[in-house]
């Protein structure tokens, strides 16, 4: 009979330069010391607390500790080196007393070792840190070397150890010297994660930055080749307008909205497919949310009384309307009170109360300003028309544009704060100089052709918002690269349309709501196979794996630091490890492993360490709590709310328990809606009735047989 095999030790290789790779056998229950001490003896080195163990891979190069010491798989090659202590000091020394290549090997070797926390530590418990601020104030650098010295920098400040206060007015006044005049990439690109990180984590350095780096500055740099240096350039200006006043981030939001601008971001990243990444596609989300969220104000402003510009501004809208040629004759004897009425307004005699609720407040009489002055044809002709019909078909202008407003802004989510997750943005809000109010304009457009389709009356006024809404919401989710194409989309959508999509999703929803008995025993008895087979997708879902971004200690995003994590086909076993944007490492090629039987509980939200004591908790977090190894919780955060769902469900799955979230309950009501019709089919045009039909009572006797002969 075989011997049992044991679970706690793995076969690996180890290599050292110079000497030839010892095949050992690894046990995690053994110190790391005297693993390191046997290795030794093995190569006949003495002093064995000069080396250490090092992950050989090219994205890993970390050394190991006790506390990813289970990250090591089975026929791993590692790597015995000097130790963090021993490392940190030579490279220190060199960069002291060193000759100009020397110097130069240093900080190559700095920018790789500085990602591992471990030899950080160490690094920056040596003045390192300080070492690397004093080479980048006093110039000794640059090229090749000063990148890596910059690139090292940024390394070490990522992991939280050291706060960013400790930088002083000369040294960021160095990092802008080298935004504003260096032409080498790397440098450009270092500098700006520098100065987003001051203006976000600093005390006193968004002052200094803002004062010294004009957003204009910036722009030349969405010029460059390389993606990363126009994402930090953007991610910069996202920190500016973050950490600006109202009247300052209005002042900036204006130069960003230029035409130079817009066609630099439309024709650099955009249009070039700079915006597929990840992290640059969140940056365009972030400064979307930003720049629309400067509306909040005014949307969240009702009308005063003694406002004489919003008052002026209702009679332009009436004088538009109605003085012009040909208009005129149409006014009667009523006056203004008449010609408010034809506008549209709830309150004829005194319009403004029509915008006393917030939101959108004085946001909707500036859209329909807008549209009156700049689309006054389309303006003068929606209102006309709409006063030759009888008054009850009057599509009412200013009532509806208040809605729409209201739509608009709870669609595009104004005065929210952007989320760490967001990916979500639209590029034609990088068309126009005022993209919120043409979308208005064309959607007010659409609002009324809407209402003709309907022939609609002033009752029907909440259903044709909820399907002006719901065209709206199509329309954006399919992200028309510009207004037009948005206009064009919205056309083609008609009323027509919405209904029949509306009467195929409520065909489906009432066989699923059918409380008709044989539906419910047949929905019964199918509804555990369909529970196995979401089940199924679930678990294949995690076998094909997910790609995570990293956060710091602060929980903040790390840009362009990922993980990724996939279940083995035979659901056991959890592999994760580092990764880049683009890829998805197999199995094999990723570091650490956890086995399923380890996992305790699935932690979700608020109750993941990660997020506890912080003040934005991750909505979309998620934590493994473990037992029986050194690794407490496996801490992550999904990408969107499908793949949270996707992995929750299956985490229970493995676990033996419940599928829990929404997405389950979508998928089971759809899939059991599309099993019972197909089993219904061969019943089609039979009526099923609420209840079984009742069975007949026996018959008197059973003296009833076929005569065969």
């Amino acid at each position: 009979m075989p011997a049992m095999k044991d679970s706690n030790i793995v076969k690996i290789a180890v290599e050292m330069t110079n000497q030839v790779a010892q095949l050992i056998e690894f046990n995690q229950n053994q110190p790391l010391a005297g693993i390191i001490q046997e290795l030794c003896n093995g190569w006949q080195l003495s002093d064995p607390d000069q080396y250490a163990l090092q992950f050989n891979e090219t994205n890993n190069r970390n050394y190991i500790t006790e506390k990813n010491r289970n990250e090591i798989k089975n026929g791993q090659v590692l790597r015995l080196a000097d130790s963090p202590s021993k490392t940190a000091q030579d490279i220190l020394n060199k960069l002291n007393s060193g000759n100009l290549d020397e110097t130069a090997e240093a900080v190559k070797k700095l920018v790789t070792l500085s990602a591992d926390i471990t030899f950080a530590l160490d690094f920056i418990n040596k003045q390192g840190l300080a070492l690397i601020i004093r080479r980048i104030e006093n110039g000794k650098s640059n090229g090749v070397v000063l990148a890596n010295t910059l690139l090292s920098f940024v390394e070490l400040m990522e992991h939280g150890i050291v706060s960013w206060d400790i930088l002083n007015g000369n040294f960021i006044t160095r990092i802008v010297s080298f935004v504003n005049s260096n032409d080498n990439a790397r440098v450009v690109l270092a500098c700006l994660s520098i100065l987003e990180n001051v203006v976000l984590n600093s005390t006193e350095g968004y002052s200094q930055v803002e004062g010294e780096v004009p957003v204009t500055s910036l722009l030349s740099h969405l010029h460059q080749e390389q993606s990363v240096v126009k994402q930090n350039a953007i991610a910069l200006i996202n920190a500016l307008l973050l950490k600006a006043d109202a009247a300052k981030r209005r002042s900036v939001a204006t130069t960003l909205a230029s035409k130079q601008v817009r066609q630099v971001i439309q024709e650099s990243i955009i249009q070039k497919g700079a915006a597929e990444g990840a992290e640059m596609a969140h940056q365009l989300y972030v400064l979307q949310t930003l720049t629309l969220g400067l509306l909040e104000q005014r949307m969240m402003t009702k009308i005063d009384p003694q406002d004489q510009d919003a008052h002026d501004k209702i009679k332009e809208l009436r004088r538009i309307a109605f003085d012009g040629e040909g208009a005129g004759s149409m006014r009667g004897p009523g006056g203004f009170t008449r010609d408010y009425k034809k506008l549209g307004f709830r309150n004829d005699i005194n319009p403004a109360m029509d915008f006393m609720d917030t939101p959108p407040g004085l946001l909707a009489l500036d859209c329909m300003v807008y549209f009156a002055r700049n689309h006054a044809d389309a303006y003068t002709k929606l209102v006309l028309e709409n006063s030759c019909r009888a008054d009850e078909h009057e599509c009412p202008f200013g009532r509806a544009s208040v809605e729409l407003v209201r739509i608009l802004c709870d669609l595009l989510k104004i005065g929210e704060s952007p989320s760490e997750q967001g990916e979500s943005f639209h590029p034609l809000f990088f068309t126009h100089d005022h993209p919120f109010e043409e979308c208005f304009c064309i959607c007010i457009v659409l609002l009324n052709k809407t209402w003709k389709e309907m022939r609609a009356t002033s009752e029907d006024f909440g259903k044709v918002a909820g399907v002006v809404r719901e065209q709206i919401v199509r329309v954006l989710h399919s992200k028309p690269p510009s207004l037009e194409q948005l206009r064009i989309c919205l056309q083609n959508l008609t009323y027509s349309d919405i209904t029949n999509l509306w009467q195929q999703e409520r065909t489906s929803r009432e066989e699923w709501e059918s409380h008709a008995r044989p539906i419910v025993d047949l929905r019964e008895q199918i509804t555990p196979d369909i529970l196995n087979l979401i089940k199924q997708q679930r678990l294949a879902f995690l076998v094909e794996g997910t790609r995570f971004t990293k956060y710091s200690a602060r929980g903040q995003r790390i840009k362009d630091k990922f993980w990724f994590m996939r279940l083995s086909p035979n659901h056991k076993v959890l592999h994760y490890g580092d990764c880049d944007e683009k890829s998805a490492p197999s199995a094999e090629e990723l570091a650490s492993k956890l086995a399923v039987s380890d996992i305790k509980a699935l932690l979700v939200g608020r109750d993941c360490p990660h997020t506890r004591g912080r003040k934005a908790s991750h909505q979309l977090a998620f934590s493994l709590a473990l037992e029986g190894v050194d690794l407490q919780s496996l801490d992550c955060v999904a990408p969107d709310e499908l793949t949270l769902a996707y992995w929750t469900d299956g985490i229970h799955s493995l676990l033996g328990q419940r599928m829990q979230s929404e997405e389950t309950k979508k998928d089971l009501d759809t899939l059991l809606s599309m099993e019972i019709k197909l089993r219904l089919l061969d019943a089609e045009g039979v009526t099923i009735p609420q209840d079984p039909p009742p069975i007949p009572p026996d018959p008197p006797h059973y003296h009833f047989c076929y005569d065969l002969k």
